[in-house]
């Protein structure tokens, strides 16, 4: 009835009635809603997650902000407890960092202006009489609080005290106005909050700036794998593939090594103030450009400057040539010396040497001859050696078998088959697929030695060393029986009648004397520094399904013979002596 009686209700009454029955007809309609699902409603209330709490200001009941309340709420019936809120019901939660330091500085404003305005009200406390004075006539007072980063405003109101004024839009526009805050306005709740229950001792968000979008960083998008994997992967038939191990990765001229993903720049916001709000701009991905490679016209792209081999050192990729040799390594070919990877479709023939720096695959098969790799090596179809070859590898050795030959791995071995050959492993020897046998000849390993069959039933005698270092052993023989021949070999050149060759001869010999001998020395110091240490071969095992008779195990120079057949067997250094489990 007060509306119809209003200034309002008389301007617009003549729609007032129709109003009246549409609100009761929805009224109704959302009623029967209500009824027929209030279970539903129940259950997604029910999945609905709980509202986080919001950043509440806290202060202690002695603040003057709270003594302001209790003088209004004496005077003023209704007034709710206070409630410093930066969030709204339905507002976003600030990240807590950013809470925290808003939260300061609000307290820093509600302490200024409530003890300002406490300070007013304890100006007189009592009349001529004796008795106490009414407290003095104050508006309603609006505080304006702005964020740091000046893409909030809040608005904090004091409730009148005596006669003051309420609160109305004209001071709230005013209070605006003072702290220049006109873009991102709640115009709705500008013009509820005057008549709003609890619009005093609350904080209301009151103006949303529009934040800046800062650029994203820029990226690398790798096309070539930073990290090699070596895994050998066994089939069904308990075989393994040693053609598909992808140690080598070619990229052809102008090839595309990886994609440069250039940073966007940020789009500025404005503050609540209509000021500008600077954003930051996406930093450039460091590039990982190398040797033999080279950056795109457009910088979107790292290129490959030379055909070859794409590898990743360390904080670069670079590219190193490989040498494809779309056939056997005969007289076609002759022995090779490389600086990088070595691609080798066919086979190595006896009686020719490879050598190079990187790493060496041999499709086909590997025969007498010599190989040495920087790196890794790999056979697809193994080796037969007629107790001429001598395989070495600074890495990793990965053959498909092993046969009357000389094998030498600087870190691990793995092979389905050694047979009579004589193997320096400075890690692990693992002989798991296919015929799982280690039979005749002599293994040295740093580490373990996991096999399926050790031995033969003809009791063939197979050697086992674990522990020390084995490469270091036989580097030291080798180079000292290359010393004796060299020397022996300079002998006889100084013998021979002086010629042009002669001095050219041995200018080389002395070179590879002095070169050996150095190795010699590094290789005599290391051995007598360890020889100082405490050996430690706790962690040297020998692992086999069935290790026949003949077989012989030395950990540490701590021998053990099997006379009796084994199965299964498991043997470790242990008080001194060699246990089997």
């Amino acid at each position: 009835m007060f509306f119809k009686n209003s200034f309002l209700g008389r301007l617009f009454w003549d729609n007032v009635e129709d109003e009246e029955t549409a609100e009761k007809e929805a009224e109704e309609a959302e009623k029967a809603k209500r009824e027929t699902g209030s279970e539903q409603l129940q259950e997604e209330q029910a999945a609905e997650p709980e509202r986080p709490p919001g950043h509440m200001l806290q202060l202690s009941q002695s603040h003057s902000f709270y003594k302001l309340w209790e003088i209004c709420s004496a005077q003023m019936a209704g007034i709710p407890q206070p409630e410093l809120c930066l969030e709204g019901d339905s507002d976003p939660l600030l990240p807590d960092e950013e809470a925290k330091r808003e939260l300061l500085r609000l307290q820093m404003l509600v302490n200024s202006t409530a003890n300002g305005r406490y300070e007013k009200l304890q100006t007189k406390k009592t009349t001529e009489d004796g008795e106490p004075a009414p407290f003095p006539d104050l508006d309603a007072q609006v505080v304006v609080y702005v964020s740091q980063n000046a893409l909030t405003a809040w608005l904090l109101v004091y409730p009148p005290v005596s006669q003051g004024k309420e609160l109305d839009r004209e001071m709230l526009a005013q209070a605006l106005e003072k702290e220049h805050v006109s873009l991102g306005l709640n115009g709705g709740l500008i013009s509820e909050l005057p008549q709003h229950p609890a619009r005093y001792f609350r904080l209301w968000p009151i103006a949303q700036g529009i934040p800046p979008v800062h650029g994203v960083d820029g990226r690398v998008m790798d096309l070539f794998p930073r990290v090699e994997e070596r895994k050998l992967d066994v089939d069904e038939s308990n075989r393994v593939d040693y053609t598909n191990l992808n140690f080598i990765h070619n990229v052809e001229k102008d090839g595309v090594i990886c994609r440069i993903i250039p940073p966007t720049k940020g789009t500025p916001g404005r503050s609540v103030q209509d000021k500008a709000v600077e954003a930051k701009d996406g930093k450039p991905a460091p590039v990982p450009k190398g040797r033999n490679t080279e950056l795109s016209k457009d910088e979107t792209a790292l290129l490959a400057s030379i055909a070859g081999h794409v590898e990743f050192s360390g904080r670069s990729f670079q590219v190193k040539p490989v040498l494809d040799i779309p056939g056997n390594v005969d007289f076609s070919v002759g022995n090779i010396n490389f600086f990088g990877d070595v691609r080798i479709r066919g086979d190595v023939c006896a009686g020719f040497t490879v050598r190079a720096t990187g790493s060496i695959t041999v499709d086909g098969v590997v025969e007498a001859c010599s190989i040495e790799a920087g790196k890794d090596l790999v056979v697809a179809r193994g080796v037969q050696g007629d107790n001429q070859a001598v395989i070495r590898a600074q890495r990793n050795v990965f053959a498909k078998y092993l046969e009357n030959s000389c094998i030498y791995a600087k870190m691990d071995l793995e092979t389905e088959c050694i047979v009579n050959c004589e193997v320096y492993c400075g890690g692990k020897v693992t002989v798991k697929a296919g015929h799982r046998s280690i039979i005749g000849g002599s293994v040295h390993a740093g580490t373990e030695i996991h096999a399926g069959i050790i031995g033969s039933r003809a009791e063939n005698r197979t050697e086992i060393f674990l522990g020390g270092q084995p490469c270091e052993d036989f580097d030291f023989d080798m180079l000292t029986k290359e010393i004796k021949e060299l020397t022996e070999k300079m002998e006889r050149t100084e013998r021979q009648p002086d010629s042009p060759n002669k001095v050219t001869q041995i200018g080389k010999l002395r070179m590879q004397l002095a070169v050996n001998r150095g190795k010699l020395e590094m290789i005599r110091k290391e051995r007598e520094q360890q020889a100082q240490e405490t050996p430690d071969f706790s962690q040297c095992r020998m692992k086999g399904s069935t290790v026949y008779p003949g077989t012989v195990l030395s950990i540490g120079g701590v021998i053990h013979q099997f006379t009796d057949l084994t199965i299964p067997c498991a043997a470790s250094l242990s008080g001194g002596e060699i246990r089997l489990i």
